[in-house]
């Protein structure tokens, strides 16, 4: 028997729907707490400081495409309630009760852990339309630990040391999709503020790898932080 128009077209409708890509039925639902900071002399760390750190990595992530992130402003009530931030520890109780209550099926967790800002003289130095370029050398190290929580069961799903570093001379850019804010305002073009941005992008990339793409990426993270073991610190420059 020769099978009808409607058969047809339900049996490429079928088809069709077998093909449709699933990577947007699977990307992760991931909520970024409020960063904190244990580190010594971190002259920029302040009221608001570790939101928007979280801020700047959710952007990150949202502009990958690889994940579905929840805002802060439904995030931020729920982890204020289970005093996330103060205590930097996740039970599996609370943690579900954050997945049920903001949809969030992986919670980052960030902690500042050191910083080192050093400013040295190379001499000589001139100055531009009162912009001054050369004559000191600059660089900045920070190091933020990660932590992935499955919010069902309250267990770190992803954990890692991720540093930054900056130098050079003058006035440095690099490359960053964001933008700074609030108190981090003024390091936008600071090394500090470029270490910061090597953070992040390194946070995002190292997320999007381990969480989404998989395969052979992970292995150049696992050597990355066997260098960082062995006492070879990651250089990340964005020049």
């Amino acid at each position: 028997m020769k099978p009808n128009k409607s058969t047809i077209n339900f049996l490429l409708a079928v088809f069709t729907l077998l093909l449709v890509p699933t990577s947007h039925a699977a990307k992760p639902t991931i909520g970024v707490a409020e960063f904190t900071n244990t580190a010594t002399g971190v002259y920029w760390w302040g009221g608001g400081v570790g939101w928007e750190l979280s801020s700047m990595v959710s952007n990150e992530l949202s502009n990958t495409g690889s994940f579905r992130v929840v805002e802060r402003a439904k995030l931020e009530p729920v982890l204020r309630e289970q005093n996330l931030a103060a205590s930097g520890r996740i039970s599996a109780a609370s943690g579900a009760k954050i997945g049920e209550m903001t949809g969030a099926q992986y919670l980052v967790l960030g902690t500042l852990t050191s910083f080192e800002n050093n400013v040295q003289s190379t001499g000589g130095g001139i100055s531009i339309g009162g912009v001054s370029i050369g004559g000191k050398k600059k660089s900045a190290y920070i190091a933020v630990d990660l932590r992935v929580v499955d919010s069902t069961t309250g267990e770190i799903a992803y954990s890692r040391t991720v540093e930054g570093r900056s130098s050079g001379t003058g006035i440095s850019l690099g490359v960053f999709r964001g933008g700074f804010g609030g108190r981090l305002n003024d390091e936008k073009k600071t090394p500090v503020g470029k270490a910061i941005r090597a953070v992040i992008v390194e946070i995002t990339d190292y997320l999007e790898c381990v969480m989404v793409d998989g395969g052979s990426c992970e292995a150049e993270y696992q050597a990355k932080e066997e260098k960082r073991r062995s006492g070879l610190k990651g250089l990340i420059n964005l020049d």
